[in-house]
């Protein structure tokens, strides 16, 4: 069904004989290319098996709030009604994800999971491992390449790991044909949440909710094709050209879909792929290079969403600089209300209040700007990544760990040595000005957050 360096079988006990194979769908809520998915209900068939898949909602994911669940949960909603179409079992579940997915195994004959990589996904999967009573296998689906075989160790730069993930691209990019479970599930009998609606999940559930959902992104697998067709149709021949330009909307918007797991790497790898495009290897350096890049530095290096994290070369010069005088400090208050000195900082904070969403390029020029601005470099690095996590649908995701480690020197070389960054490289408001209309961009963003805040 797929390749077997995809599948890790967590421990050796023997099949229950068990009513149902569970498919704990934690990173992967989706029914289309679902690896995950395909496996459990192939093992489901051979066994003659129903499949229950079971998502876990928690209110105490680390830096989520209601922006963030209202996302997830449409996205949640979909996937239940796609996978009830094939004959699977949906069971929603409030609570501890592994007490919840070893309730549930009591009655399996094994339990299939996809992966995550950060470090509460880790210590989830970690925690089932150990109490379940039942074979418990994982499936790395949402890379194009498992993270092991792409590196056995953590990466210096992207020029180091795209020598290594190239050459597995061809025979990992692969999705079998979705198979009908042979058993259906209907007849179960699963106590589960209701999923009527967003807002009834959502008022069940005790989250932050000091941040409210946007309007720009809808969740589910549905609106992520859409935006690919889009993408595909005409916006990748611009891509290579343009996408360093937040005034040109030369962008997929794949990345909060991609975090949530509502739509495929692999699936859109191909479909990028058949289009032969002039932006088409660009775009891909983008989602496979420099997102598994991303991936690599979180699973190999545990101190990823720390200052600690960094390369040591980085936190030496910075520390050698750190009394050097700025020439402004903001607070955290001061940036998340975007109230800097700086019109294109401020507009990329508050295209992210707004959005949910900051242009990737825009992002760069944000967090140079905050290790400038900020009394400290660590303060600076928790600022970011604070900031990052509160308001981004993609915050509290490897590219938004890997992205703000690159302001501070991850992934990169040495530059002149200049104060306060010593030799992390550097970047100025002239620097936009050359590339893209700085200004243009400004008042697109205030066009939009004016129409918001209205």
């Amino acid at each position: 069904m797929t390749l077997p360096e995809r599948i890790h079988h967590i421990n050796e006990r023997s099949l229950n004989k068990g009513s149902y194979v569970l498919y704990w769908m934690q990173a992967s809520p989706r029914a289309k290319s679902n690896l995950a998915l395909e496996y459990a209900i192939r093992r489901a068939n051979r066994l003659g098996l129903p499949v229950a898949a079971l998502f876990c909602l928690t209110g105490e994911y680390p830096g989520a709030n209601l922006r963030h669940y209202h996302f997830l949960i449409e996205g949640v909603l979909e996937a239940k009604d796609a996978l009830e179409a094939r004959g699977v079992f949906f069971v929603l579940r409030r609570g501890s994800p592994p007490v919840e997915v070893a309730d549930l195994a009591g009655d399996a004959a094994l339990v299939v999971a996809d992966c995550g990589y950060l470090r509460i996904q880790r210590e989830w999967r970690n925690a089932v491992a150990g109490m379940v009573k039942c074979p418990f296998v994982l499936v790395e689906d949402n890379v194009a390449v498992p993270v092991r075989r792409a590196s056995p160790k953590e990466e210096w730069s992207a020029a180091t790991f795209r020598r290594k993930i190239r050459p597995h691209l061809d025979r990992f990019l692969i999705l079998p044909e979705p198979v009908r479970p042979d058993h259906s599930g209907r007849l179960l009998e699963i106590p589960s949440e209701p999923l009527a609606s967003v807002e009834r999940v959502l008022r069940r559930l005790s989250i932050d909710r000091s941040i409210d959902p946007v309007p720009s992104y809808h969740g589910g697998g549905r609106e992520a094709h859409r935006r690919l067709t889009r993408f595909l149709a005409g916006v990748i021949e611009r891509f290579e050209a343009e996408r360093n330009d937040p005034t040109a909307d030369a962008l997929s918007h794949m990345s909060p879909y991609l975090h949530f797991g509502q739509i495929s790497p692999i699936d859109i790898t191909q479909q990028v792929r058949k289009r032969r495009s002039a932006g088409a290897d660009a775009y891909l350096e983008e989602l496979i290079v420099r997102r598994e890049l991303a991936v690599n530095f979180v699973f190999y290096n545990p101190r990823y969403d720390s200052y600690e994290g960094l390369p040591g070369w980085a936190k030496a010069t910075l520390a050698a600089h750190e009394g050097d005088r700025r020439e402004y400090v903001y607070s955290f208050e001061e940036f998340e209300q975007a109230s800097t000195h700086d019109p294109y900082w401020n507009a990329a904070q508050l295209e992210m209040v707004h959005t949910g969403k900051m242009h990737g390029y825009m992002r760069m020029y944000w967090g140079k700007k905050i290790l400038e601005w900020s009394e400290t470099p660590a303060a600076a690095f928790e600022i970011a990544i604070s900031l990052n996590n509160r308001y981004e649908l993609d915050g509290r995701d490897p590219n938004g760990y890997a992205g703000v480690a690159w302001c501070f020197g991850k992934h990169d070389r040495a530059w002149a040595e200049r104060p306060v960054f010593g030799k992390v490289r550097y970047m100025n408001a002239a620097g936009l000005r050359r590339k893209f209309d700085a200004d243009a961009y400004v008042e697109k963003v205030q066009g939009y957050a004016g129409s918001m805040d209205q």
